[in-house]
Formats: C-alpha cells, sequence, structure tokens
C-alpha cells in the first residue's frame, strides 16, 4: 500500500515551502532513495523468483478471492474520504459521485503516483463536476490528512512498541524508531484535540482562507483511516499465510508504505519488494515472501486499476449529461 504523497491545493506548485525544508529535502529524498533502491539491490540477487512463482501458483481461488474482497473494502473506505470533504465543505456534488472520483483518484495514484491520481485526475473529475478551485483543495487537502491521520495511529504505535526493529542497512537506531512512533501518535491524537478546540474559527492564509474540521468529523477521519489501513494488513497478513504475526505484517506494510511515498517511482515498483525482503528475509522464505508481494501488487494495485478505468469512463460519460450542482 502506498499512501498519497502530500499535497494540499489544487495546484500544488501554489504555495512554496520553506526555502530551508527545500534545501533539506533536496538532500535527503535522495539519500533515502539510494538506501531503498541499495536494499532492493542487495536482495535482488539472492531472490528465487521462479519459486516465487511456485508460490503464487500454490494459492487457492478462495484465498485469492477473500483478499481481494479486504482489497476491494479498502479501496472502498478510503472512498469515504472524500465524502468528509463534502460533508466539510457542504459542496452540493451527489455522494456517490464523490466517492467514485475518489476511489478513482486512489487506483490511479497507486499505480502511476500522486501527481497523476491524487492530484490530476482528482482535480479533473472535480472540475468537470463543477467545484470550484478553493473547494477542490479543501476536499484534497482533507482526504490527504485522513489518510496520513490513521497511517500515524497505528504505525506511531506500532514503531513505539518495538513490534519491529529498522533494518541495519538504513542506520536508524531503535530508540530513535521509538520516538518516531511516539510522536506520530501524539499528532494524530493533537489534530483531533485541535480541531474539536478550533472549531468554528477561521484563519485566513497566503489570501486562503483555512477552516478546520469539527472534532466530530476529525474522530471520522482516524476511525475510517484506521479501518482502511487495517484491512490492508489484514489483505498481506492471509497473503504470508498467517506465519508471521500481525502486528508485525501491519508494521512492515507501514514501513513499506512511507518508502514508497518518498521514493519516486510509480507504483512503489521495487521498493516493496526491497522493504519486505530487509524486514522479514529472516522469518519467511524468501519464495514465499516475493510470492505474496506480487499477489498483493495483482489485487491491491492492478486489478483496482482496470476498476479505476471503468468509474473514470463513467464519470466522464455523466459529466458530459449532467449540469453542476447548485450548491
Amino acid at each position: 500500500m502506498r499512501p498519497e504523497a502530500a499535497a494540499i491545493t489544487a495546484d500544488p506548485m501554489s504555495v512554496a515551502a520553506p526555502s530551508g525544508w527545500r534545501r533539506w529535502r533536496r538532500w535527503l529524498v535522495p539519500l533515502f532513495a539510494a538506501v531503498v533502491l541499495g536494499l532492493l539491490l542487495f536482495h535482488a540477487g539472492k531472490v528465487d523468483w521462479a519459486g516465487a512463482w511456485a508460490a503464487l501458483h500454490r494459492y487457492s481461488p478462495l484465498l485469492l478471492l477473500g483478499v481481494l474482497g479486504l482489497a476491494t473494502a479498502s479501496h472502498a473506505v478510503y472512498g469515504c474520504f472524500d465524502l468528509i470533504g463534502r460533508q466539510h465543505t457542504h459542496h452540493g456534488l451527489a455522494r456517490w459521485r464523490t466517492w467514485a472520483i475518489a476511489v478513482t483518484s486512489f487506483a490511479f495514484n497507486l499505480n502511476l503516483g500522486a501527481l497523476v491520481g491524487s492530484v490530476g485526475l482528482r482535480t479533473r473529475l472535480y472540475t468537470r463536476a463543477g467545484l470550484d478551485e478553493a473547494t477542490i483543495a479543501q476536499v484534497v487537502a482533507l482526504s490527504l490528512a485522513t489518510n496520513w491521520l490513521g497511517y500515524a495511529l497505528i504505525a506511531g504505535g506500532l514503531f513505539a512498541s518495538g513490534t519491529i526493529r529498522p533494518p541495519g542497512e538504513a542506520h536508524l537506531g531503535m530508540s530513535t524508531f521509538r520516538a518516531l512512533g511516539v510522536l506520530m501518535v501524539l499528532v494524530a491524537l493533537g489534530y483531533v484535540v485541535a480541531c474539536a478546540l478550533s472549531h468554528g474559527r477561521e484563519w485566513r492564509w497566503r489570501g486562503r482562507t483555512l477552516k478546520p474540521p469539527s472534532g466530530r468529523l476529525a474522530l471520522l477521519q482516524l476511525a475510517l483511516s484506521s479501518c482502511h489501513w487495517l484491512l490492508t494488513g489484514t489483505a498481506m497478513y492471509l497473503l504470508l499465510g498467517r506465519h508471521v504475526p500481525y502486528s508485525t505484517t501491519l508494521a512492515v506494510l507501514m514501513a513499506a508504505s512511507i518508502a514508497g511515498v518518498i521514493t519516486p517511482i510509480p507504483a512503489g515498483l521495487g521498493v516493496l519488494e526491497a522493504v519486505y525482503l530487509a524486514l522479514l528475509s529472516g522469518s519467511v522464505r524468501q519464495s514465499a515472501l516475493m510470492g505474496a508481494v506480487l499477489a498483493y501488487r495483482a489485487l491491491y494495485y492492478l486489478v483496482p486499476l482496470g476498476g479505476g478505468l471503468l468509474l473514470y469512463m463513467l464519470l466522464e460519460r455523466h459529466a458530459a449529461t449532467s449540469k453542476p450542482p447548485t450548491g
């Protein structure tokens, strides 16, 4: 699973990042990408790819159908993220159409990257539906915040508990890893508290009006996102044959997800494999491990992309024949 890259406006270049962060990012992102790709190259030559395909073929159709059901449910829950934005902005777009736009953009985001799916496709479909730029920006921002809230709560809890240790190649100490986890949990909970305390207030920033959601909506964001991530983790847990504890499976998925976001490769191709190989190669046979990752890619990435294409055609056809919402 690859979460969306952080982008909070309809035009991702409209707000410049602080110059200090730009300087750090210029070095940190390539460095992190080099570490991840180094892990991949280190382990790729040791993988029994023939064994991985054999492991893939040993999955029962019933198990694959169950995992596909979990993947579908995870995508469906993700679609509800934009319904939170609809509730917050009170735009008049139909619920089904809002949900379909979110599901479509997520499928494209996973396979083609955030600029194509999360930002580009979402902006096009919402614009075609008649929403203005400011409303689109708020919906996208709330969706992104929702996705990261659940991630921060679950991943932070797992990292802080010491469920998984960072790979030695990452040169990241366990105490630093735990501290990062605690910070992530505090950020998620702090967001909910801040929304509850500041509901009804508005701030002006760079000519834009910022209005936080209510505490109730913030709690809903946290609940939906957590459900989304837990469904995804359950899918991988079943593909690994339940040989790895669920908490460990979930923690590795979280680590792979953030690696996929930071490393600028469409669909995180190779990144997911590298992280799983680095963190679980000592617990699961490499052939079985890679078979699980291949099945996961097919059921969570590729099959939903087919559904996303169908939804996209439906949305485009509907946009061409319907009138824009009035509220």
